[in-house]
């Protein structure tokens, strides 16, 4: 999140992108985890 306020206030589009590409495969993540997937080999991160 912080990718797009800096990408968005400082008008830099590559930080726009990345930070739009880690949002997306964050919530990939989270969906993944509640649905009791394993990523990265473990199922839980403590």
């Amino acid at each position: 999140m912080i990718l797009l306020i800096i990408g968005f206030i400082a008008k830099i589009a590559i930080l726009w992108l990345i930070g739009i590409v880690l949002v997306v495969i964050g919530l990939v993540f989270v969906l993944l985890g509640m649905m009791g997937r394993a990523v990265g080999g473990r199922a839980h991160y403590y």
